[in-house]
């Protein structure tokens, strides 16, 4: 059959019918915009308290109770983020296992407020964990399994190895090695430059957080970034803004200079974010109304202090460890090596950004719960089916 018949007989047939999963370009304007609108804490978590130490007050959250009995999961976040950023998290781990989760507002950071607020050197970061936990449970502490992310993780190690917490059983250390840590400072204050230093909006904060790819699931950016931003005016942190008038949740979406960077599934990882695009969201933002929490850039000469040595310290630390990681590239040869020992558990979370809790908070729950349950430091909650993580990479 020659070519032109070929064309005859197409030419012939009826159309085909357009296929609903795989719409025309010209409908995509019609696509539903993503809610970028701030969730409020109290969706996550039970209760907030704000907990008084001889150097401040420091914001802390809880989960309910468990009905069993079960340790409390004191969790510490990263540099320039909140106790926040664990709320995904303890909302999935609650329903695995017997536990309660506890996050901490860091010195300097979320609505903690201290003495000194520069100050985050890391033996102060760690003294401070020792005292809140003093401060709520005097010398009847329940067990207690530290849990960081980034910078926290490394205050974890460095809590653990100076034995502040007589209780503590355990320590997870969520993506956080020396090696590559201390590598990376060398280009943090560039990448602090590139973020815009002011926000018109809540929401504006919130698209900006996942757009550029910070955080790469938008439950969560929607209830964490509200805990890194203040308002200019009040001085108070944006928590305390909500939960928004109507008006403000029909804000005109932020013009950004890749209008279609983010794709309407959440499930989705965010595309690739050009340098200018920090730059372009912040120049057109008319007004300035909020800005970062902490300064990130002044607390500079403490960075190396947090990573120093991190390794070692890690791999000294008495209790079950767990290391949970979003790449295997990031394992440094101390680290390798106490693996290959036995020394500790180590888990590989592929796909997934460095803030791999609020990426896939089920999923870190899974293996933290799993990690939990195989020490039994707690027991599963309904079936324990979950319980499918194994030490692997």
């Amino acid at each position: 059959m020659s070519n032109l018949q070929r064309v005859m007989m197409k030419s012939r047939l009826p159309p085909m019918c357009p296929n609903p999963k795989f719409p025309k370009p010209s409908d995509r304007g019609f696509r539903r915009q993503t809610d970028y609108n701030p969730v409020m804490w109290s969706d996550y978590f039970k209760e907030q308290q704000n907990v008084e130490t001889a150097q401040g007050k420091f914001r802390v959250y809880l989960s309910e109770p468990p009905v069993e009995a079960g340790p409390v999961l004191v969790m510490l976040h990263g540099g320039g983020f909140s106790a926040l950023t664990w709320a995904l998290f303890s909302s999935e781990i609650t329903k695995l296992i017997h536990c309660q989760c506890l996050a901490i507002d860091i010195r300097g950071h979320g609505d903690t407020s201290t003495d000194d607020e520069e100050d985050l050197s890391a033996p102060t970061l760690a003294k401070d964990v020792g005292d809140i936990i003093q401060s709520m449970y005097g010398d009847k502490a329940p067990p207690i399994i530290l849990i960081g992310h980034s910078m926290g993780g490394a205050i974890c190690v460095h809590v653990a190895n100076l034995e502040l917490i007589p209780s503590l059983i355990g320590v997870v250390v969520i993506d956080v090695v020396e090696g590559t840590a201390l590598e990376a400072l060398a280009s943090m204050q560039s990448f602090l430059r590139s973020r815009p230093n002011t926000f018109k909006s809540i929401q504006h904060a919130v698209e900006w957080c996942v757009r550029s790819g910070q955080v790469r699931n938008i439950e969560s950016a929607r209830v964490s970034m509200p805990g890194q931003i203040v308002n200019i005016e009040t001085g108070k942190l944006s928590t305390t803004e909500l939960p928004l008038l109507d008006e403000s949740a029909t804000e005109e979406r932020t013009k950004f200079a890749n209008p279609n960077a983010i794709a309407e599934d959440s499930e989705l990882p965010p595309p690739a974010v050009p340098e200018s695009l920090p730059q372009a969201s912040a120049a057109s933002s008319a007004v300035k109304k909020y800005k970062w929490r902490i300064d990130l850039s002044k607390s500079e000469k403490y960075w190396e202090g947090w990573f120093q040595g991190l390794s070692q310290k890690f791999l000294d630390v008495r209790v079950p460890k767990l290391l949970l990681l979003a790449g295997i590239d990031n394992l440094d040869r101390s680290l390798t090596v106490g693996q290959m020992q036995g020394k500790f558990q180590l888990q590989v979370l592929a796909r997934c950004g460095h803030a791999v809790h609020e990426d896939r908070p089920h999923e870190v729950a899974e293996v933290i719960g799993t990690y939990l349950v195989r020490n039994k430091f707690t027991q599963a909650a309904g079936d324990g089916s979950f319980l499918k993580h194994l030490p692997a990479c």
